[in-house]
C-alpha cells in the first residue's frame, strides 16, 4: 500500500516550530498550492487548497532557518488524519502532511544559486533486490510517428 504526497506551492506564513519534552523539535506551516482552469463560460478561475504540513527533527531545524512566508517549497510525505477535542468540547478532525522531503525552490541569498531543488537519484532508496533500474532515453519510448503525447 502507498500513503505518499507530492505538493509545490508558496508558505502561508513563517514555520512555527516547538521543542518538545525530549528535545526533539516539531515544525508546522500551511502551504497553498494553485490550480488554473478554465469554466464553462470560458473564463479562467483560479483555486486555491492550503495544506498543513508538519516536520520533525532534521527538517524542522532547516524549515526554521531556512522557510518564510511566501517561500516557494516542494514537500513529500505522507497524509496523517488525527482527532482531538477542541476547548469547546467538540472533536475536531485534522488532515495533515508529514513531510519526510523539503525542499526550498527559492535562490540561496547572495548566491544567486538555487537550493538543491529535488531529491537525487543517489539519495532514493534502491529498489528491491538490489539492482538498480536500467535507465531509457525519451528517443528510445518515442513513438516512430513522431507523437509524443501519451494519450
Amino acid at each position: 500500500m502507498i500513503n505518499k504526497v507530492t505538493l509545490i506551492g508558496h508558505l502561508g506564513g513563517d514555520p512555527e516550530i516547538r521543542h518538545l519534552e525530549n528535545g526533539v523539535k516539531v515544525g508546522r506551516f500551511s502551504l497553498a498550492t494553485n490550480e488554473n482552469y478554465k469554466d464553462k463560460d470560458g473564463n479562467w478561475q483560479k483555486t486555491t487548497e492550503w495544506h498543513n504540513v508538519v516536520v520533525w527533527r532534521e527538517l524542522a531545524e532547516r524549515a526554521e532557518k531556512m522557510l518564510k512566508k511566501g517561500n516557494l517549497v516542494y514537500v513529500e510525505g505522507k497524509i496523517s488524519y488525527r482527532k482531538f477535542t477542541g476547548q469547546d468540547g467538540q472533536e475536531r478532525y485534522v488532515t495533515d502532511i508529514v513531510a519526510n522531503v523539503m525542499r526550498t525552490l527559492e535562490k540561496m541569498e547572495g548566491t544567486g544559486a538555487f537550493e538543491n531543488r529535488f531529491p537525487s537519484a543517489e539519495s532514493a532508496p534502491a529498489p528491491r533486490g538490489g539492482e538498480m533500474p536500467a535507465v531509457v532515453s525519451a528517443t528510445e519510448t518515442a513513438p516512430a510517428d513522431g507523437d509524443d503525447l501519451p494519450f
